[in-house]
């Protein structure tokens, strides 16, 4: 089975710091990503939920926190919970340069074909754009989780 792997970089104004936070802490990713949070204690093994708080049963992707390097590199398994044997890996690796920050965001392993494939390959443009949007202006982009 072939399996695909995508690549996103992007320069984000701002500190790598903060760039953790907005990927990390709820109350920052539900303000450019579906009004949904990234929910974890990010510690390896433990789980993630793409989710609003308190709802983590309606998680539109789950996963387990495989790699945390604050504030540098992040690894995550990522599921649809509708799907949780189609099992993908994204990785967040942040890297200061300038007043800025490199983001790179690779997503892979995922299947050829599948809704994951499809669902990840329009949505991670539409989440950075917002995620650089929201960090550098206050505001980020009206993006939906792929449910929806």
């Amino acid at each position: 089975m072939k399996k695909l792997e995508l690549v996103y970089v992007t320069y984000i104004r701002t500190t790598p710091k903060k760039l953790w936070a907005a990927i990390t802490e709820p109350k920052f990713a539900s303000q450019y990503w579906a009004g949904r949070g990234n929910i974890s204690d990010w510690k390896k093994g433990s789980p993630w939920y793409h989710s609003e708080e308190g709802k983590l049963d309606e998680a539109c992707v789950v996963g387990e926190v495989l790699e945390s390097k604050p504030p540098k590199r992040l690894v995550l398994s990522w599921a649809d919970p509708d799907s949780p044997k189609e099992i993908s890996r994204v990785t967040f690796e942040l890297e200061p340069h300038d007043d800025m920050v490199n983001l790179r965001v690779t997503h892979n392993q995922i299947k050829a074909g599948s809704e994951t494939a499809k669902n990840v390959s329009r949505g991670w443009p539409l989440v950075l754009s917002s995620l650089k949007s929201f960090l550098e202006t206050g505001k980020g982009l009206m993006v939906s989780c792929g449910h929806d």
